[in-house]
């Protein structure tokens, strides 16, 4: 029972990440229905931007505290989210009324794009650098089990961002506005909203999201380089495929489910060697059985 309860605490942990940056993915989709690829790369600019960020916060207010921390993230958020709209201003904008499969290839050209070029040595280089501590390490144990500090910084923090993501989109004039874009942009612009400033605020959300989510996810993990928002940027993916690509709480669903299937996956001996691949049979299996996923709605295109 201790061994359950314990992957279930690291489940619930790594599975708020993945619905985090899946809650980016299907923001964009829901409006304008295409994959943003270039959105793992955000995450990553998100803990680069912490990493640099920390040492001249901590000159001013002790490191690691928590006030430290929140101005670390917030800067890092405000930088990710203006790289988020100026990326949808130069490489999508333009291409809106072009072919889906065409800004889907510009989408996987700016991705490449970021990455290479963060690589280079006069960038960021491409070793592996140790990210800061913001936030006082600590053990709780209760009983045989261990919850670290880090864990349940991360599932408060998804569910922080989750509730305030609900209540813009659902309570706010903007969120109004972005599901009526969704629904039909033409009819939207007739009523006088403005498409282009709600989709450029709903890639600036989105980045936001996917900075949070790059500073929680480098807080678990042992560096941070260029190339670390590959393999969750892909989970996420999946995450959002699974619980319903363009419904909200799906992408917070699907990255909890993902989450807890690769941590059990991950604490069996049989299945651990396994576990990178579990994520990738979900995924067909979904599109073979609910295309629509666990939360999405079946809808009918007419041609």
């Amino acid at each position: 029972m201790d061994w359950l309860l314990q992957q279930l605490i690291n489940g619930l942990a790594l599975g708020a990440i993945y619905a985090l940056i899946a809650l980016g993915y299907t923001m964009v989709y829901g409006v304008l229905r295409f994959i943003n690829f270039a959105h793992a790369d955000v995450l990553m600019l998100g803990a680069y931007a912490a990493y640099f960020l920390a040492p001249a916060v901590g000159a001013i207010f002790p490191m690691p505290s928590l006030t430290g921390a929140l101005i670390v993230t917030l800067l890092s958020v405000m930088i990710c989210a203006g790289i988020g709209m100026l990326i949808e201003f130069l490489a999508y904008r333009p291409l809106r009324q072009r072919p889906r499969l065409t800004v889907l290839i510009t989408a996987i050209g700016v991705s490449l794009f970021i990455e290479f070029t963060c690589q280079h040595k006069a960038v960021f280089g491409a070793d592996t650098k140790p990210f800061p501590q913001l936030l006082p390490v600590r053990d709780f144990h209760l009983g045989g089990l261990v919850i670290g500090s880090n864990d349940l910084v991360v599932v408060v923090t998804a569910l922080l961002m989750l509730l305030a993501l609900w209540f813009i989109v659902q309570r706010t004039k903007m969120g109004t506005a972005m599901r009526a874009v969704s629904f039909n942009q033409q009819a939207a612009a007739l009523m006088g909203i403005n498409i282009n400033r709600i989709i450029s605020f709903t890639f600036g959300l989105g980045s936001a999201l996917a900075a949070v989510a790059g500073i929680l996810y480098a807080l678990k993990a042992p560096g941070i380089d260029p190339l670390m928002g590959v393999q969750p940027g892909l989970r996420a993916f999946i995450a959002a495929v699974l619980g319903g690509i363009g419904n909200l709480p799906g992408a917070a669903l699907g990255g909890l489910l993902l989450g807890l299937l690769e941590t059990f996956a991950g604490g069996i001996s049989g299945l651990s060697s396994y576990r990178d691949g579990i994520a990738f049979a979900i995924l067909i299996l979904i599109l073979l059985f609910k295309p629509a996923g666990l939360l999405g709605k079946a809808t009918v295109e007419k041609v």
